[in-house]
């Protein structure tokens, strides 16, 4: 593991000297990776359709196989798992008993194209992407897409209320929302910048202006993308993951030995980067936790 320096605060942020640990191997291709308190992540391996569940303690393990090429998760506030469908086109709950809910599947009657990465705001409501990327072979079921564009949505807890938000991307993928919620960044995988949205009172969206760019050598474009607890945002792109500080300045890349789709903190600290790259799961540990996904 090296790092490619841009700013002298990189050092302070992520560290100078990251080591890299590959926690498993042997995947076709991870995503979605999402820990939880108790000590345990998950991740999919979404051409294999399997959804894994990994300890420490534990080792490896099947959380549900098949899982509809699940990509990006998140917990909602009652600790329920929220799950992006690639082979469903749809975002889905999963119910204390095992049950699975279907929270959004359409948009004014036609599939939606592939839920991607998903967030829960404090109030419950969820933000989504919805690139077309689950249509595509390999990594998800090939068919035509039913919508013309590639949108960003929000819907409420209970499934109500799905509503577009965003439709001028050209795959709109990862998305973070401000410490205090009153801005959602959201990134485009096909042009390569992050945007940066504010948060209306209603939970709509106002502005979109280019916040950052993803630039470097390597593969690799904007993916999964997260923010520490002094809001420096963590994104995906060539090479590595990019890291920016709060005024925007990308001060440097954790390189990463493969091409690097997600990331999760984790640990008790929340210190710890578990990075899905390709078919390893990896593990780095940077000098300031990250925000838990956990509410």
């Amino acid at each position: 593991m090296t790092v490619e320096i841009r700013d002298p605060r990189f050092g302070t942020v992520a560290g100078e000297d990251i080591a890299c640990e590959q926690v498993a191997t042997g995947f076709l291709f991870t995503e979605g990776p999402l820990w939880h308190p108790q000590g345990w992540l998950l991740f999919s391996d979404m051409p294999g359709d399997h959804l894994r569940k990994w300890s420490a303690a534990g080792g490896m393990s099947t959380f549900r196989k098949p899982c509809n090429q699940s990509n990006g998760l998140a917990w909602d506030p009652n600790g329920r798992l929220l799950a992006c469908e690639h082979a469903s086109s749809a975002l889905t709950r999963t119910e204390p008993d095992g049950r699975i809910t279907v929270l959004a599947s359409r948009y004014q009657g036609k599939e939606l194209n592939s839920p991607n990465d998903v967030v829960v705001r404090s109030d419950g409501t969820i933000y989504f992407t919805d690139p077309s990327y689950g249509r595509a072979e390999y990594y998800g079921r090939p068919r035509a897409c039913e919508l013309d564009f590639r949108g960003v949505y929000s819907v409420r807890p209970d499934g109500t209320g799905l509503r577009l938000l965003a439709d001028d991307f050209g795959q709109p993928n990862g998305l973070t929302f401000s410490a205090d919620e009153h801005v959602l960044f959201v990134n485009d995988t096909e042009r390569q910048h992050i945007r940066r949205f504010e948060l209306r009172a209603d939970g709509t969206l106002a502005g979109g202006a280019e916040w950052a760019r993803t630039v470097g050598e390597g593969e690799g474009g904007p993916d999964g993308m997260k923010l520490d607890v002094e809001s420096n945002l963590y994104c995906c792109g060539p090479g590595g993951i990019h890291v920016f500080a709060p005024d925007a300045t990308c001060l440097g890349v954790v390189r990463t030995p493969e091409y690097v789709a997600n990331f999760a903190w984790g640990d008790a600290d929340y210190r710890s980067l578990y990075i899905t790259a390709s078919s390893s799961l990896y593990r780095v540990r940077t000098r300031i936790a990250g925000r838990p996904q956990w509410r």
